[in-house]
């Protein structure tokens, strides 16, 4: 459906925000995108979410990311509302959506199977108000269902034009070569993107188990949970603040609270006020700024979603944009020192390393 010219109020302006491919597709994404998850639709609602999508758009956010399953399809309906309220021209937006959680309990409303990806992104397209979108995620893995058809029925989505790309999210690297393998025998498209939890505290999938998958099939990652669901802003440094999203969501993130009276967690925040005096000493800034610039800082990173309550949260994110170019590989190596996560390299069992300036 052509859009209507006079339905436009809002022109897309950049303003500087850079753009990266996505994966090996020739769609630019945003460095920084926005995301619905346990926000829109769910603790916020109504003008409050129009509000924050304004911000983004006029601060050179395009891409907005949602889910079937967000607030049970809540999310999707919010951010379809607001898009058409704003009167924001289509082709300026990237919008992505997921499939697998459906909004209801039936046997078939959930999973990968062709019936639920089908129906499953037509009642998506209902909630959104749009004809298609611009990459639906597989948002989890289905072992029940043979990867042939899951790969057919998307392919089968973006032949009818409800989608443009399909990706993945938090699938291991076995299941995308797999899905690779079966898309290149049956001459399909195969996914060109990961949805994965990456920060300085979870590294192992999206820097190790993902490594040969960047290597072989230029996949890009969309990027959930940068600020390790807020710990890395250093807000849960003395406890959980009212209002904070271990507050409103405290059944989900109770396994997360809890790890923190412990050692482990303990030591996370001993390492979060480190990283705070770093940013302020080093680069001027905050620990959510840097954490969130170190994320995009990885050339595997296609963007980084951003998650908010406000406005004004939404812009203190964005002042992640001005420590990303200001970041050495000398920063990158003193915040390794704190953070002594890294994961492990594989084992060469004793080989020579090969010449790092030739191929390896």
């Amino acid at each position: 459906m052509v859009q209507d010219p006079s339905t436009i109020k809002l022109e897309y302006d950049s303003k500087g925000m850079p753009f990266r491919r996505l994966g090996p597709s020739g769609l630019r994404v945003p460095v920084f995108s926005l995301g619905g998850w346990l926000t829109l639709g769910g603790t916020v609602v109504g003008d409050p979410v129009k509000e924050i999508i304004k911000v983004a758009f006029e601060h050179g956010i395009n891409m907005f990311d949602t889910a079937e399953a967000y607030a049970a399809g809540k999310s999707e309906e919010e951010m379809g509302r607001v898009i058409k309220e704003l009167g924001l021209r289509r082709t300026d937006l990237i919008i992505t959506t997921k499939i697998f959680w459906g909004p209801r309990p039936g046997p078939n409303d959930g999973g990968l199977s062709r019936k639920h990806i089908i129906e499953g992104t037509q009642e998506s397209l209902a909630r959104l108000q749009l004809d298609y979108v611009d990459v639906i995620f597989a948002h989890r893995s289905d072992p029940n269902v043979p990867m042939e058809e899951v790969v057919r029925a998307f392919n089968y989505v973006i032949d009818k034009g409800w989608a443009l790309y399909w990706a993945t999210s938090e699938w291991s690297a076995q299941e995308i070569e797999e899905a690779h393998h079966v898309a290149s025998r049956l001459g399909l498209i195969a996914p060109i993107a990961e949805q994965c939890q990456h920060n300085m505290f979870h590294r192992e999938r999206p820097e190790k188990e993902y490594a040969p998958i960047y290597k072989k099939y230029h996949t890009g990652t969309t990027v959930f949970s940068a600020l390790a669901s807020g710990l890395l802003t250093g807000k849960y440094n003395d406890g959980i603040p009212k209002g904070s999203r271990f507050d409103t969501h405290s059944t989900f993130f109770k396994n997360t609270v809890q790890t923190l009276q412990e050692k482990e967690g303990q030591e996370k925040i001993r390492k979060v006020r480190e990283l705070t005096k770093f940013a302020e000493d080093e680069l001027q800034t905050t620990p959510t700024a840097l954490a969130l610039a170190w994320v995009a800082k990885n050339p595997n990173t296609s963007t980084v979603i951003l998650g908010a309550s406000t406005p004004e949260q939404l812009l203190e994110n964005l002042k992640a944009l001005e420590v990303l170019p200001k970041l050495t590989d000398e920063h990158i190596k003193k915040i390794e020192a704190i953070l002594d996560n890294s994961p492990a390299p594989i084992p060469t069992w004793g080989r020579p390393a090969l010449d790092r300036l030739g191929r390896l």
